[in-house]
C-alpha cells in the first residue's frame, strides 16, 4: 500500500511526499510533470498557488510542533 507524508515546515509550506494527486475544486488534476514531492503555499504569498515558491521568506512565522486536535463533535 502506498503512503503519502505530509511535513509542515517551519515557517513555511506543507511538503507532501509519496503517492498523491492534488485536484483543484473542480475536481480536475495539477499535472506535476512526475513530481514525487511539491510544496504548497501556507503564507498565500506565492505567485504559484497553490504551490511554494519561496515568497514567504521573511514574511511567515509558524513553528511546527505537532498537537492533538480536540475530539470529534
Amino acid at each position: 500500500m502506498a503512503s503519502t507524508k505530509i511535513t509542515v515546515l517551519n515557517n513555511g509550506s506543507l511538503k507532501i511526499d509519496g503517492d498523491f494527486k492534488i485536484v483543484d475544486k473542480e475536481g480536475k488534476t495539477y499535472n506535476l510533470q512526475g513530481r514525487p514531492i511539491v510544496s504548497l503555499c501556507r503564507c498565500g504569498l506565492s505567485a504559484n498557488k497553490p504551490f511554494c515558491d519561496g515568497s514567504h521568506k521573511n514574511h511567515f512565522e509558524h513553528d511546527a510542533v505537532a498537537f492533538d486536535l480536540p475530539p470529534r463533535k
